[in-house]
């Protein structure tokens, strides 16, 4: 079984689910591997959990095992989650809570995965759930601007299916204020109009966030600052034509790539946001992100290597400057399953 089939008349992408059921056991999602082997004595965590409730809840038509793995997700995600909304992020090997809830990254990707899943999961039992489970994460807020990025992406799903839900419109609101607070960067004439002084990881969801916000609440401005930023965001990451993406370090103004250590996450995260973009828009420039998401997975970076095993479906851990991390964990797998998803569409719409 192969991720990209080969065909007459050229590669039908096709994400395969193998190796990330293969990191799943009966509590969640392990989050390390060596190289294809899981690694359970390192636990599981949230991040992962939600990252993956997105991508099986994204399926059009998930067979027995994506449905499986779908269920498995949203009951760790649930399982995290605290009263007052505050959510675990580490789980043990031995099935226990290893941390203080909190509302870190993992929590604004709990909100994001419980909002996908309460707009789309499978069963109307499962949007039910995934919807009580954002009702009470959405009572909190996070002081890091990402973990408020990835709530907004969850509550724009919830209010696109439902637009009365309060609790999704407060939030998205105080997120936006969160990911770009007033300030001379908002300028468009500025040489450096970025919400941050550096980028840092995941960058897109932040342009992503913004603009998804000015879609649901129907404000044309941040709407267009949304655009605005993803396209400052590309015009950065692109380099003779294919991704050459911000690195471990970050990359500030006047610093320019290639430099490694390049991570999967970043390269979804542009694939997440131009996907956004082109459904809010119906502009096909914003399809060439997409397609040079993916082509960066086949191969077309700046090490010139594939980062997936397209017999497991396992996603390579990060792009050095001498080859890929051969470890295939859960974050990167998801990352690539994700960019394959969006290709996949995108030659859907061909």
């Amino acid at each position: 079984m192969s991720a990209v089939d080969v065909t007459e008349t050229g590669k039908r992408v096709r994400p395969v689910f193998d190796h990330l059921a293969a990191l799943t056991d009966q509590r969640g999602l392990f989050e390390h591997a060596l190289f294809d082997a899981p690694r359970p004595e390192h636990g599981y965590c949230l991040d992962d959990a939600a990252r993956g409730l997105v991508v099986t809840t994204r399926e059009p038509q998930p067979g027995p095992l994506v449905a499986a793995l779908q269920e498995r997700y949203l009951q760790f995600v649930l399982d995290a989650v605290r009263p007052g909304g505050a959510c675990h992020n580490r789980m043990g090997p031995d099935g226990t809570w290893q941390d203080e809830a909190g509302t870190g990254d993992w929590w604004g990707r709990a909100v994001w995965g419980l909002g996908v899943a309460a707009a789309h999961a499978s069963t109307g039992g499962q949007r039910a759930r995934a919807l009580a489970g954002f009702r009470v994460v959405a009572q909190q807020r996070s002081a890091h601007g990402r973990s408020m990025a990835f709530a907004a992406l969850g509550a724009g799903e919830v209010l696109r299916a439902r637009s009365g839900e309060l609790a999704a419109r407060e939030l998205i609101g105080d997120a936006v204020r969160a990911v770009d607070p007033p300030g001379p960067r908002r300028a468009t004439d500025s040489g450096w109009p970025w919400p941050e002084s550096r980028l840092r990881y995941a960058n897109a969801v932040l342009a992503e966030a913004v603009l998804v916000a000015g879609d649901v609440l129907a404000d044309k401005a941040v709407r267009t600052r949304g655009l605005q930023l993803l396209a400052f965001l590309l015009r950065i990451e692109i380099c003779d034509r294919r991704l050459s993406v911000t690195p471990v370090a970050g990359r500030g103004p006047n610093e320019s790539g290639p430099s490694f250590d390049q991570q999967p996450i970043e390269v979804a995260a542009i694939a997440d946001a131009c996907a956004s973009a082109y459904r809010i828009t119906g502009d096909p420039r914003w399809l060439t992100g997409i397609n040079l998401a993916w082509r960066w997975f086949l191969g077309d970076n700046d090490a010139g290597t594939p980062m997936f095993d397209s017999v497991t479906g396992g996603g390579y851990d990060g792009l050095g400057v001498h080859g890929p991390n051969l470890n295939q964990g859960a974050e990167s797998t998801l990352a690539m399953l994700s960019s394959a998803q969006h290709a996949r569409h995108v030659q859907q719409l061909r």
